[in-house]
């Protein structure tokens, strides 16, 4: 040829070798894409196609479903305490969640600094009438999985509590002998072996009326109380009333939140009762523990004076618990007023209850002393 080049006869052996390599190249050159795509596959995954229709959603590797859960307790969490409700979900007016223990502190801060509750998420206003309860996240967070303490294995919240209870051959139990001092607790799984070596029942008596009396002086003060309320009862003068604490605030520079009802009769007596958060804390919103304390009020003039026992119950529409307790006090022109007692409630959460509540509402029984 013209430019020198030199051209291998055609069945030459060059021109062979030529041929085969190309060939070798190729394939290799293929094999390698071919790799490549397939760890692109793997890797990224095809390219998606904008026109193809949607496909359904592929099961996650197991993997890979943690991290779904994970997101899910991010997107159905307490806005509050950022763990997921345990009961009822609220939301305000924008969807945000709150958890019921959530909800009814933040209610029970705004009557304390007496400002107008809001969400902390949006600063949109909330109340127990401006909100609603989400069913479909509470529905939701009732199926995710949770790990229970005692076994570690993850069951679905709704059946949580049951399995804790009832089924875990880890859960924390006592030895049946308790009610005569047995201190054993263990696992579920160990106790019968336990109950067949346990010591307590072949004590003798002797040994064992130091126990019993330990709980006879437990038992005598619950009955004591019951007791009392029995006699009580017996009186000719017995008389109770529904009463509605209502908020006002104090005229001091730095006002504070108390209670009060309107003037009612028992007994054929004028009465007013009052009630104060923390015994008038400065800042009783800063405290996490919160109590409430009253005071009985008598308005009428009497001519002697007035023996009386009273103790103030839930009211018939209330789901707070108050365990009941008995207070006595002789009232005169001089002394008309009770000293503060607490409000027998069980928890500073039964508090918050009271204080996120428009108005107070419990039942008070006074018993006239016959002298």
């Amino acid at each position: 040829p013209e430019d020198g080049g030199v051209v291998a006869a055609p069945g030459s052996s060059s021109a062979g070798m030529g041929v085969g390599a190309v060939g070798a190249a190729v394939e290799a050159v293929a094999g390698v894409a071919a790799m490549q795509e397939e760890v692109g596959i793997r890797r990224e995954g095809p390219e998606p196609d904008p026109d193809e229709p949607p496909k359904k959603r592929a099961r996650l590797p197991e993997g890979e479903s943690g991290k779904l859960e994970e997101r899910l307790y991010s997107v159905l969490c307490c806005t509050v305490c950022l763990d997921l409700p345990k009961a009822s979900v609220y939301q305000c007016t924008n969807g945000h969640l709150m958890c019921a223990g959530c909800f009814i502190h933040l209610l029970a801060d705004s009557r304390l600094k007496e400002e107008q509750a809001t969400c902390p998420n949006c600063r949109c206003e909330i109340s127990k009438n401006l909100c609603c309860r989400n069913l479909a996240v509470e529905k939701a967070v009732s199926e995710l999985p949770t790990e229970c303490t005692f076994c570690l294995k993850q069951f679905p919240r709704s059946s949580l509590e049951r399995h804790q209870k009832e089924e875990c051959q880890d859960r924390v139990t006592q030895c049946k002998y308790k009610r005569i001092g047995c201190p054993w607790q263990g696992p579920f799984h160990e106790l019968p072996a336990h109950e067949s070596e346990c010591s307590h029942p072949t004590k003798t008596g002797t040994e064992l009326m130091g126990i019993l009396g330990e709980m006879d002086q437990s038992h005598r003060r619950d009955m004591q109380l019951y007791n009392s309320i029995f006699s009580l009862l017996c009186y000719e003068k017995i008389g109770f009333t529904e009463v509605q604490f209502r908020p006002y605030r104090t005229d001091d520079f730095i006002t504070r939140l108390y209670y009060e009802t309107p003037r009612f009769t028992v007994l054929n007596q004028t009465w007013v009762l009052k009630a104060r958060v923390n015994d008038s804390e400065r800042n009783p919103n800063l405290s996490c523990k919160r109590t409430l304390s009253f005071q009985l009020i008598l308005k009428s003039k009497v001519n002697s004076a007035l023996e009386c026992s009273f103790l103030l119950l839930k009211g018939p529409y209330d789901d707070v618990r108050i365990k009941p307790v008995i207070h006595h006090h002789s009232f005169c022109n001089d002394a008309n007023e009770t000293d503060y007692v607490p409000l027998p409630i069980s928890d500073s959460v039964e508090c918050n209850k009271l204080l996120a509540a428009k108005n107070i509402n419990l039942r008070l029984f006074i018993f006239q002393v016959q002298k």
